[in-house]
């Protein structure tokens, strides 16, 4: 099960709205779909989480490249929804070690590897190696944190993410009218 909001930045302050993602196939969809919201190429955050095993957030700013971060790699890599994001930062080609290694994702200096616990259970998402994925925070750690919520802070969410997210942004009482 999912659920997708959509807030909208205004001169007025934000707006949210229940975001119907069941036609969206590729993070051209998804960028299309928070692009159609935005007032005067103002900032649009779409948030999508998957019953609290992930969430992942796409920001959109005008015609600038969508900045997007999923809270865990491997979990989203698994499902429909969070494969679009993953694939966009992982690539398409995720088979080849080295060049996951040279992505950086994990934050680590040097090219130092994860500690991560081996699942022979994970079911892989069609063109991504499941083992090629991190089971850890995956995009642009910064990507609200000139709107008030810091690396730290979002690094440290997990459970009901989105309403500490609006909270952050000052967007907490529009958000409720849509959930």
């Amino acid at each position: 099960m999912y659920f997708a909001a959509l807030l909208a930045r205004t001169e007025d302050g934000w707006e949210a709205s229940d975001t119907e993602i069941d036609d969206v196939e590729t993070l051209s969809d998804l960028t299309e779909l928070a692009r159609e919201a935005a007032v005067d190429d103002d900032t649009v955050i779409v948030f999508i989480e998957q019953e609290d095993a992930w969430f992942g957030l796409l920001r959109i700013e005008g015609e600038e490249d969508p900045r997007i971060y999923v809270s865990d790699g491997a979990a989203a890599a698994r499902s429909s929804y969070g494969e679009i994001l993953t694939r966009e930062l992982l690539g398409d080609d995720l088979d080849d070690a080295d060049d996951l290694d040279a992505l950086d994702l994990d934050g680590t200096e040097d090219g130092e590897p994860l500690d991560l616990e081996d699942d022979e259970d994970v079911e892989e998402a069609p063109g991504v190696a499941a083992d090629a994925v991190p089971a850890a925070p995956v995009g642009d750690r910064l990507i609200l944190a000139d709107l008030g919520l810091s690396e730290k802070r979002l690094l440290a969410l997990d459970s009901d993410a989105l309403a500490e997210i609006a909270d952050a942004l000052g967007a907490a009482e529009v958000l409720e009218t849509v959930r």
